[in-house]
């Protein structure tokens, strides 16, 4: 009885957050301060209890694969986090039902600051963030995916 009342749940939860699906990264309209843009980034989102499992795979500027995987909830807790180098956990906190903010972490202390926003239309989901890349320099990238 447990699991179908917790299968219920992850559906529930599958069917209010947008975010859940597969984006697929608009490279004319994702803008990387400092460059280079990644050539590709497809990134798929899956519902689980309170929260979702993230899994991004693609090319970054320079030509090499890149990975990030985690699994986090939206209670602002720290998660660790598999793949990048600019930062080794994540924690997550809704700001409305569209819009989430994601603060990235690398030995405890916050580099990065993401914000990840759904469409009214459920159609595009843009990532604006701000902080520090792995080599310490500036960022401020808007990354913008179309739902595959």
């Amino acid at each position: 009885m447990a699991f179908v009342v917790v299968l219920g749940a992850v559906s529930a939860w599958a069917q209010t957050d947008p975010a859940v699906g597969t984006w697929k990264m608009n490279a004319a309209k994702t803008k990387y301060d400092p460059g280079p843009a990644p050539k590709s980034n497809t990134i798929v989102i899956t519902a689980v209890p309170n929260g979702v499992k993230v899994s991004a795979k693609g090319v970054d500027g320079e030509g090499k694969p890149t990975s990030t995987d985690y699994t986090v909830k939206y209670d602002r807790k720290s998660v660790p986090v598999k793949g990048p180098a600019a930062y080794d956990s994540v924690s997550a906190s809704r700001i409305d039902p569209n819009t989430t903010q994601l603060e990235r972490k690398k030995a405890g202390k916050v580099v990065q600051t993401a914000t990840r926003a759904v469409s009214s239309d459920g159609k595009t989901m843009t990532v604006t963030t701000t902080g520090t890349d792995e080599k310490g320099r500036k960022i401020n990238t808007v990354a913008v995916f179309d739902k595959q």
